[in-house]
This record gives structure tokens, C-alpha cells and sequence, in this order.
């Protein structure tokens, strides 16, 4: 079943950037868990919510590359945690919660998009290990903590790249042949879906969740494509500069994690997929220049079922 995803009179849009949306916010005392939150969007992110009051921590496969990104702004604390490793995943998330903090804040950021093939874990794929399950497991994990801030928010970057692929139930590993966009497709697929079912079951405990696409941004993401391949997709010229004018700064890029994250224009809504700061409406049909949300990615059914799989893979109790 397909849920109901209705724009709203938001004060913020596509140019709006990070710092605009926290301008007005007060986030003293509030603690954010933000994954990839030394690079790209993600510092982005890190630094609105830390000059709005928040401490955040940042788990990282590189503590110290974290560390002096991070360097100039105040309260933040990191952690070593890398999301292809569901035992590194535990243990960043208990010494997290080992002294009984409020989480008040998850962003979901990290990921990789378009990868080689590469097998994590018991042969997952590794996009759908790293994006969706790493995170999966991580939010599983501090879900006593987002409970005990009694009104927690967690958010899913995922992305339009939904369009590319739904959950490929018949072969989720890609076993029978590796497409490198489909299974980037099928990972930001899961990460709207995965926050539609936590709402649903995490609502009651005050722990909302919502999903969303950045944008077009140029950042480290990209780091697996060639520049050939980011030329003939008319993303950059050949001498390496933007040629899409419909990229994002980073800054604007943060800008709808952070709105997510924060807004209280959300306030008593979740499950919801979001866009340039505002909740996306159902695109049913493919289009050229992908916007809004596929109909399989904010289905409950599908959401429920993806649920299951992924407790079965990671074998993580589940907190509620």
C-alpha cells in the first residue's frame, strides 16, 4: 500500500542551504549521530546542527581524517565505525550508549554509489550492505537511546537514483549479474523504505523517521565514476567543472537532511520521502529527469518486507 505523500507550506526550497534552515533553530543540549559526517554533505550537515547547539558524533572508518575536518567546530565527538562491519557497527553504538545519552538526532548519510562489485558480509552486495544494511543495524542498535530522547528523528539520505531500481526480491545480491546502477538503485530504494517502516513501528516510542533526496551535488560520491562517464552524463565539462545547472551546492545539498532532521513543520508526521526542503509527491511513472518518489518506495507492504530480509541478514535484534 502506497502511502500519502502531500507537499506542505514549507519556508524553505531548492536554493535554501543548510544554515538557512537552522537559522532560527535551538539545538542546545541536543545529541545527533551523523554518518559521513566529516566529507561532502555530510559536513555540511555536521556543521549546521554543531553551530546550532548540537554535539555530534560522527562514527568513522578514519577517526583522525574526521578529526581535523571537524576541527573548527565545537562540540564534536568521534567514534571508529565502519558500516561494512556489523561488529564494528555494535560496538561504535555501545560506547555511544553506554552512558544512558538521549540520541536525539540520526542522519543516515554515508554510502557509496556506483561501485565495482564487491561481496561484504555473507556475499552481500556491497551497496546494499554499506547504504542500507550497515545502517539498518546502526539504528536497530541505538534505537534505546533515539526511545529515551522521547521525540527522536532519524533520516535516510536516500536518493532520486530510487528511480533507477525497486527491491530486486528475486535476486537482492545480484547472484545472476552485476549492474553497478541498479544495485545503487535498489540500495537508495531501501534506505526510503527503511525509514517508512521504522516510523511505523517506531512512532508509538516517539522515534520519528523520514527519507529524502539531496539533490544534485558534486562530492565525494562520485569517486567511483570516471570523468568520462561524469562528462557524457553532462554533469561536468572536460576541464572538471560544473556543467549541469541543476546541481546543488553542498550547502544546499545539506540543506533537506537538516530540514528533516529539525523542521517543526514536521512535527506529528513521518515515513515520509522529502525533496528541496518539503515532502515529494508520487512520481508513478519513470521520467527523463527523475523527481519525487517512486511508488514502490513508500510502500508499507514492501517496506514490512524489506524489514524482515534485512533483520534476517544482519541477525541484529531488533529494540522495539
Amino acid at each position: 500500500m502506497t502511502i500519502d505523500q502531500h507537499p506542505i507550506e514549507s519556508s524553505f526550497n531548492f536554493h535554501s542551504t543548510a544554515a538557512d534552515v537552522v537559522a532560527d533553530a535551538e539545538l542546545t543540549g541536543k545529541t545527533a549521530v551523523v554518518t559521513g559526517g566529516y566529507s561532502g554533505l555530510g559536513l555540511e550537515i555536521t556543521r549546521a546542527l554543531a553551530t546550532s547547539g548540537a554535539t555530534v558524533i560522527i562514527p568513522a572508518r578514519r577517526p583522525d581524517a574526521a578529526r581535523a575536518a571537524t576541527a573548527d567546530l565545537p562540540r564534536i565527538e568521534v567514534g571508529t565505525m565502519d558500516l561494512a562491519d556489523l561488529a564494528s557497527v555494535r560496538a561504535f553504538a555501545d560506547t555511544v550508549t553506554s552512558g544512558s545519552r538521549p540520541i536525539d538526532i540520526v542522519i543516515g548519510n554515508a554510502g557509496v554509489m556506483a561501485s565495482p562489485e564487491l561481496r561484504l558480509g555473507q556475499r552481500w552486495e556491497s551497496q546494499f550492505a554499506i547504504n542500507h544494511l550497515g545502517h539498518f543495524a546502526l539504528a536497530n542498535e541505538l534505537m534505546p537511546a533515539l526511545i529515551a530522547a522521547d521525540g527522536a528523528r532519524l533520516i535516510s539520505v536516500s536518493s532520486a537514483g530510487h528511480h533507477n531500481s525497486p527491491i530486486r526480491w528475486d535476486d537482492p545480491q545480484f547472484d545472476q549479474g552485476y549492474d553497478k546502477w541498479l544495485a545503487y538503485g535498489q540500495s537508495k530504494t531501501a534506505n526510503a523504505l527503511f525509514a517508512l517502516h521504522l516510523d511505523r513501528i517506531g512512532a508509538p516510542y516517539g522515534v520519528r523517521a523520514f527519507s529524502l533526496h539531496p539533490g544534485k551535488i558534486l562530492t565525494p560520491l562520485q569517486r567511483h565514476l570516471t570523468t568520462d562517464e561524469m562528462i557524457d552524463f553532462g554533469w561536468i565539462h572536460a576541464d572538471g567543472t560544473g556543467a549541469d545547472p541543476g546541481f546543488k551546492t553542498p550547502q544546499q545539498g545539506a540543506a533537506t537532511a537538516t530540514w528533516a532532521a529539525t523542521s517543526k513543520q514536521l512535527n506529528d508526521l513521518g515515513g515520509l520521502y522529502c525533496e528541496d526542503c518539503n515532502v515529494a509527491e508520487v512520481a508513478t511513472e519513470p521520467l527523463d529527469e527523475p523527481t519525487g518518489v517512486r511508488d514502490y518506495a513508500c510502500d508499507s507492504d514492501q517496506a514490512a518486507r524489506l524489514w524482515a530480509l534485512s533483520a534476517d541478514l544482519t541477525e541484529v535484534a531488533v529494540q522495539i
